[in-house]
């Protein structure tokens, strides 16, 4: 049984980076993951097969800081706005780590300059997240995303 503290710290660490992202904070969101994180964005199709290709992959912190300063700085891209939703999340914890493992739903939609809402991404998060100094932080962020053809470019995280 994991303690209460734990699960709400987990559940507040998912609403955080939903809001972060939603809210362009994306320097914020930073904060959210340990300097050797992962994370990665892979089609259900991939993971179905056995195909290890990523839509999307950061194998440390540095690698997302280059991510968002290229988006602030150097990339072009249709300006929008996200909205997440993150369903019932599950919290297992293996025995011999010190990490929580973590899964759950989403549905990412997205609303262009003009007012035109659709909806984005959906899948599942399968997440790695540990304690440091009582903090939950990720280690390991996994999107599987179950409709892979994403219908714009993939230009910041889901």
């Amino acid at each position: 049984m994991i303690e209460i503290e734990k699960r709400l710290a987990i559940q507040d660490l998912l609403f955080e980076y939903a809001s972060c992202l939603d809210g362009d904070r994306l320097e914020e969101w930073l904060d959210l993951f340990v300097e050797e994180c992962v994370y990665k964005i892979i089609p259900k199709q991939n993971v179905t097969l056995g195909l290890p290709v990523t839509l999307m992959l950061c194998e440390n912190k540095n690698m997302l800081r280059d991510r968002i300063v290229s988006l602030r700085q150097a990339n072009e891209y249709s300006i929008h706005t996200d909205k997440h939703i993150i369903g019932q999340f599950n919290i297992k914890k293996e025995p011999e780590k010190k990490s929580f493992m973590v899964e759950a739903n989403y549905a990412l939609f997205q609303t262009d300059n003009e007012g035109n809402g659709s909806l984005y991404s959906f899948g599942s998060y399968f997440d790695e997240v540990a304690f440091d100094n009582n903090v939950p932080k990720f280690l390991c962020k996994t999107v599987i995303v179950d409709n892979w053809s994403i219908p714009h470019m993939l230009s910041t995280p889901i």
